[in-house]
């Protein structure tokens, strides 16, 4: 009987140890001053009085994966954008406390090693943290057959930020009547609701990933549906700059639930949002998916962001400010609602006007 190895149990060192040499580069276009070297070191270090002299820091949080949007990719054949996804879930959540995004860690679980598509993986996390201005400090590849079949992986992390102690942005203790609601543009579905459109596309539907849309000039399905999730970090940045931290009271990540329940987890008491629908433009990949599907409008508003990405909370004083730093050409932000007073006694709550 010829004896068993690693490789017979469907993991090749070989592979994997080609595969680890691809990541160091990508990881240094990330690389910033609080990043120290550590040469084959079990974890990452990071000092954080190389990015600011900090009085209180508090460290902010956040981890997430994305979810069944990575069987679009699968499908498609095309890695190199949900890694960007990944960065923007965890970073854009950090960001609704007014963090400072500081570093990124990630874990990648496939079912057989493969260098190319784990290489155009981490490239695709190495741009979001460009984006966000977090190092890549370090992550995790995991082989693990029988766990994962041929072909599938599985993509989560988790991004550090800092905010000054006093700086935080803690909606409940900070909203009043009379602020200003400002809603800042997503670039797409973003990586929440792809179970529902999976099934709506690919089984209902019939299409296929490669499939050309003639109402989106010929894009393709996998164009229109792996389009990665905005990173907001230019845009936040750019708001506590114009307005002032202590003018904006409330940041939220329009994901799974849509706007009216992720809002509402920046309520106190004794207070209402009051958001118009007709503020902004819809934009046309949720009509498709709501046409293709005949998914009802308050399914459409429970799953998806339905075209608002972030939504800020300000002093009327500085909303004006708040949107136009918030905006680009591209994406520019919308003044979108109020927030007025109700019994003092009442949970803090949205509505959406119709």
């Amino acid at each position: 009987m010829t004896g068993l190895d690693y490789r017979s149990a469907g993991v090749d060192l070989d592979i994997y140890r080609q595969a680890m040499k691809r990541l160091p580069a990508l990881m240094e276009t990330t690389r910033t001053p609080g990043v120290m070297a550590l040469p084959g070191g079990f974890a990452g270090l990071f000092r954080l009085g190389a990015v600011q002299n900090w009085n209180d820091p508090v460290l902010v949080c956040g981890t997430d994966g994305v979810g069944t949007k990575l069987r679009v990719a699968i499908e498609a054949g095309l890695y190199s954008t949900v890694g960007i996804d990944l960065v923007a879930m965890c970073v854009n959540d950090c960001l609704c406390l007014g963090a400072t995004p500081l570093l990124f860690l990630d874990y990648v679980a496939m079912g057989a090693d493969d260098a190319n598509l784990l290489e155009q993986l981490v490239s695709g996390i190495s741009h979001g943290c460009l984006q966000s201005g977090a190092a890549l400090l370090g992550g995790e590849t995991a082989i693990m057959p029988d766990m994962y079949a041929p072909g599938d992986f599985d993509l989560s992390g988790f991004c550090v930020g800092a905010s000054e102690r006093t700086e935080l942005i803690l909606g409940h203790e900070r909203i009043a009547p009379g602020d200003v609601v400002v809603g800042i543009p997503s670039s797409g579905f973003h990586s929440n609701g792809y179970s529902l459109i999976r099934k709506v596309v690919f089984e209902y539907a019939k299409l296929n990933a490669s499939d050309p849309l003639g109402e989106f000039h010929d894009q393709t399905v996998s164009d229109i549906l792996l389009t990665p999730t905005r990173i907001y970090a230019r845009e936040i940045a750019g708001v506590l700059a114009a307005a002032e931290n202590r003018n904006v009271h409330g940041i939220a990540h329009i994901t799974g639930g849509g706007i009216a329940e992720n809002v509402e987890r920046l309520m106190p008491a004794g207070v209402q949002v009051r958001i118009d629908r007709a503020a902004w433009n819809v934009p046309a990949p949720f009509d498709w998916i709501q046409k293709l599907g005949n998914i009802s409008a308050s399914e459409m508003d429970r799953v998806f962001n339905m075209g608002l990405g972030m939504v800020i909370i300000a002093a009327e004083s500085c909303a004006e400010a708040v949107r136009q730093a918030a905006s680009n050409d591209e994406y520019p932000a919308t003044i979108i609602g109020d927030v007025v007073a109700v019994a003092p006694d009442s949970p803090g709550t949205v509505q959406l006007s119709s």
